[in-house]
């Protein structure tokens, strides 16, 4: 009975170049087999030397398709109708996709089998295959991109007297153990695909724009540049608590800091879109991709309970010391404005994360405060019995009084029991 080709089995005159993209196709899909020396209709040619094309087969295998495809092959010499021909077994491989060397992972480099046709794989196929052989871990999936450059990430890391070699790049995650890039270098890398968008408004609505801007490049580099343009429209403010001037911003710079690595860290980078910014008036929202870690609550986060959604990009950004330590992100930010009245807050929904900060309120000196103060300039030196006369205040008042001032760093204690003076510093 005479075989016939089918969407596992292919027919080959002689050895050409389209036998490569042939056994991708089967590696890619579903496995099967390829003859060579028979031609397209089923008829057995033969080959002079069998052999000789074998050897070259296996070459082929090894110089010119990626991941190694070899132990996915068997290359054997068949008799058939007395005339010698090769027969190439080839199973479904476990690192697809399959790809030619020299192309990378695109398209024009990867094949797959449709019906007894071989045709180019699109991208969405390629992202397909890319998750069925690595994993949902975003981190961890090789890069659709492969040709990638660090020059703005070595930047960063110089500063902190770290390297970023291809040693490094290994043992962070950037690169797989044969090679590749992962989805983590590409964040890393200066080809980054994911930009950081910031908008400042008139109002504390969305209708009159004031400015836009788009921030590209490596990951370090858009957080570096973000932080120094919220800086730029991050006004400062002053007072005098007594004899110490005061410096207020319209936001902590803290807080802004925080949210904004925090924003980078966690959100869901399977989404294409940007993390927004928005600069109003009286606050500024933080819009991240990607809502809570499965498993975890608003109040689970609020207390510290720490479980990034990407551990290994979280882990550079430690030890670029840019995280401080895990999980104290929320406490932090709502800690810099212990003084202010309003207080940040989160809205999550089912894939986004939204910070609110509001813009910080000056504290006001009272006219008790203001005299208070002048009675300090007049007197350097002074007892808590002094200060209870001039008050005309309780014992107990000017207790919280002088430790209020001493909390402040505002006066020093002198001496010890009944004999104890404040010094204004």
């Amino acid at each position: 009975m005479q075989m016939k080709e089918s969407p596992t089995i292919e027919f080959k005159r002689e050895l050409t170049d389209a036998v490569k993209r042939e056994i991708i196709a089967f590696a890619n899909t579903q496995g099967g087999e390829l003859y060579i020396g028979i031609d397209d209709d089923g008829t057995i040619m033969g080959l002079e030397n069998a052999h000789k094309t074998l050897e070259a087969v296996s070459s082929m295998l090894h110089d010119s398709i990626q991941p190694d495809i070899l132990v996915h092959t068997h290359l054997s010499v068949e008799i058939m109708e007395g005339k010698e021909i090769v027969k190439i077994t080839v199973s479904l491989g476990t690192r697809r996709p399959y790809h030619l060397k020299n192309k990378g992972m695109k398209p024009s480099g990867v094949f797959i089998r449709y019906g007894t046709s071989v045709t180019n794989a699109s991208e969405e196929n390629i992202r397909q295959m890319l998750m069925e052989s690595d994993g949902m871990n975003f981190e961890t999936v090789r890069s659709l991109h492969q040709e990638l450059t660090f020059n703005e990430a070595m930047l960063v890391f110089e500063k902190q007297g770290l390297k970023l070699g291809v040693e490094q790049q290994r043992t962070l995650g950037f690169l797989t153990v044969d090679g590749y890039y992962t989805n983590l270098g590409l964040l890393f890398s200066d080809q980054c695909e994911h930009t950081i968008k910031c908008a400042r408004y008139l109002g504390n609505d969305k209708l009159d724009f004031q400015d836009r801007k788009e921030f590209k490049g490596s990951i370090l580099t858009q957080v570096e540049d973000v932080f120094e343009y919220l800086n730029l429209y991050n006004a400062k403010s002053a007072h005098f608590e007594g004899l110490q001037r005061i410096e207020q911003e319209k936001f902590p710079s803290y807080a802004l800091r925080e949210a904004l690595i925090n924003a980078v860290t966690h959100r869901d980078y399977s989404f294409s879109g940007s993390i927004l910014i928005h600069l109003f008036q009286d606050h500024l929202e933080m819009v991240s991709l990607g809502g809570l870690v499965k498993g975890l609550t608003i109040e689970d986060i609020e207390l510290g309970v720490s479980q990034s959604r990407n551990p290994k990009l979280a882990n550079v950004f430690y030890r670029l010391k840019w995280i401080e330590s895990y999980g104290t992100g929320l406490q932090r930010m709502k800690e810099s404005y212990k003084q202010n009245k309003e207080q940040p807050f989160w809205t999550i929904g089912p894939n986004a994360f939204v910070v609110t900060l509001p813009k910080h309120t000056l504290h006001t000196p009272t006219t008790e405060d203001e005299a208070l103060y002048d009675w300090l300039k007049e007197h350097p030196e002074f007892t808590t019995k002094e200060l209870e006369t001039h008050l005309n205040k309780s014992k107990g008042t000017v207790r919280k009084i002088v430790a209020d001032l001493l909390g402040k760093g505002q006066i020093i204690r002198l001496g010890n029991g009944p004999s104890t003076r404040y010094q204004v510093k």
